[in-house]
C-alpha cells in the first residue's frame, strides 16, 4: 500500500515538473508581447549608442579638420602678406634702379658729346679726351650694372607675384575647405542631438515596457 502511494506521489511529481518545464519552454519559445517590446527597446538603445558614438567621432574629426584649416588659412595669409611686401619692395628697387640707369645713360650721352668736342678741340690723344673716355667708360659700367639690377629686380618681382598668386589660391582653397568642414561639423552636431533624443525616447520606452501601469 505504501509502495503504491509512493509511486503515485512520484508520478504526480514528474507530471508537475513536466508541466513547469513545458510552461517554461513555451515561454522561452514564444515570448510575450511585453518581452518582445523590451527586447526591441534594448536593441534600439544599443543602436542609438553606436550611432551616437560614431557621430561624436565624426564631429571630433571635423573639429580637428576645422582647426587645421584655420591654421593653414592663417599661415597662407601671412605668406601672402609677406609676398605682397616683397612685391612692394621689388617695385621700389626697380623704380630706383631705373632712375639710376636713366641718369647713367644721360651721363653717357653727355660724355660722348664732351669727348667729341675735346677730340675736335684738343686732339684724340689729349688729356681732356683721355679723361672724357675714362668718364664715359665709368658711366657705361654704372649703366650696365644698373641694367643688371633692373633685370634682377624684374625677376624677383615676377617670382614674388607668382608666390603671392599661389598663396591667394591656397587661401581660397583653405576657405572652401573650412566652409565644407564647418558644414560637416554642424551636420554631425545635429545628428548627435537627434541621437540623444532617440536614446532618451528608447530608454523611456524601455522603462515603460519594464514597468507597465496596471489600471
Amino acid at each position: 500500500m505504501k509502495g503504491n502511494h509512493c509511486i503515485a506521489r512520484s508520478v504526480l511529481g514528474f507530471a508537475f515538473a513536466g508541466l513547469l518545464a513545458g510552461a517554461a519552454n513555451a515561454q522561452s519559445q514564444d515570448p510575450t508581447p511585453q518581452q518582445q517590446d523590451v527586447q526591441s527597446d534594448r536593441k534600439d538603445i544599443r543602436k542609438d549608442k553606436r550611432d551616437l558614438s560614431k557621430d561624436r567621432a565624426d564631429h571630433n574629426q571635423d573639429q580637428r579638420d576645422i582647426n587645421k584649416d584655420e591654421r593653414d588659412l592663417n599661415k597662407d595669409r601671412a605668406d601672402r602678406n609677406k609676398d605682397q611686401r616683397d612685391i612692394n619692395h621689388d617695385r621700389t628697387d626697380l623704380n630706383k634702379d631705373r632712375v639710376d640707369r636713366n641718369k647713367d645713360q644721360r651721363d653717357i650721352n653727355r660724355d660722348k658729346n664732351q669727348l667729341a668736342q675735346d677730340d675736335k678741340k684738343f686732339g684724340v690723344n689729349s688729356a681732356q679726351a683721355q679723361a672724357d673716355r675714362k668718364d664715359l667708360h665709368k658711366d657705361r659700367v654704372d649703366r650696365n650694372k644698373d641694367q643688371r639690377d633692373i633685370n634682377h629686380d624684374r625677376a624677383d618681382l615676377n617670382k614674388d607675384r607668382a608666390d603671392r598668386n599661389q598663396d591667394q589660391r591656397d587661401i581660397n582653397k583653405d576657405k572652401r575647405d573650412l566652409h565644407t568642414d564647418r558644414t560637416d561639423r554642424n551636420k554631425d552636431q545635429r545628428d548627435i542631438n537627434k541621437d540623444k533624443r532617440d536614446l532618451h525616447k528608447d530608454r523611456k520606452d524601455l522603462h515603460r515596457d519594464l514597468h507597465p501601469k496596471h489600471g
